[in-house]
């Protein structure tokens, strides 16, 4: 499985590119700010055709820029139907100060508008998209609709990524390196993220490589055995 990770300017969330190889298909999952222009060169280089985005939730860091990546291509937004409201105005809930950093940032003029075609998931769907094979876990606490995916496939070793790896997390803001999403912000409940560690993350093989939405990739057996929100859990 071909993988490529861009990494917004902004605040670091990673916006994934997934296809089973060059010149395939891919799906693109959450392409957040600034990524667009580094997204181009990513699918030229390898000849990829998006077939969809792909969002594990609504906040605006990972779906500022679906809507032209969706646009220039005619592809779907899929995003879990608890978060599909977001997609409406992901800025509602932000606190001035974010607001206010945006406009510094992309002007006063900057206006979201959500995808033409956005198509809802739920909780134990399996989607095909691109040729790859993607089972939804629901996992709220960062938000109501947080949703982790599961992938058999792993990097191609040339990456590596997936060295001593058997399948493949997409974890959006529910389980980082070392650390999880915050459950303060709009959305947030500590106690679902709590349920969604437990029931959800933990019971995951320990050689599945995580690629999260901010930070660098990491293993579950590695979270297991260093990362204090499971270890307290555990």
């Amino acid at each position: 499985m071909l993988v490529s990770g861009i990494p917004d300017a902004l605040v670091g969330t990673n916006c994934w590119v997934l296809a089973p190889g060059a010149g395939e298909e891919c799906v693109v999952v959450d392409p957040g700010f600034e990524v667009l222009d580094r997204l181009d060169a990513v699918l030229a280089e390898h000849g990829l055709r998006p077939a969809a985005v792909l969002l594990t939730h609504g906040h605006a860091d990972h779906v500022w820029s679906v809507t032209p990546v969706c646009g220039a291509r005619g592809v779907p937004a899929l995003v879990h139907a608890d978060d599909r409201y977001r997609l409406a105005d992901p800025l509602a809930g932000l606190g001035a100060p974010f607001l206010a950093m945006l406009e510094q940032r992309f002007g006063p003029s900057a206006r979201w508008q959500e995808p033409d075609d956005v198509r809802s998931f739920t909780d134990g769907e399996h989607l095909d998209v691109a040729g790859l094979g993607l089972d939804v876990l629901h996992a709220p606490g960062h938000t109501e609709g947080s949703a982790v995916f599961v992938l058999d496939g792993v990097p191609d070793p040339s990456s590596g990524l997936g060295e001593g790896m058997t399948s493949t997390l997409l974890s959006g803001d529910v389980l980082f390196a070392g650390s999880i999403g915050r459950t303060d912000l709009s959305g947030g409940d500590p106690a679902a993220m709590e349920r969604s560690l437990r029931d959800v993350v933990l019971p995951m093989p320990d050689d599945r490589l995580v690629l999260p939405g901010h930070g660098g990739p990491t293993h579950v057996g590695l979270e297991r055995r260093t990362n204090p929100f499971l270890q307290q859990l555990s």
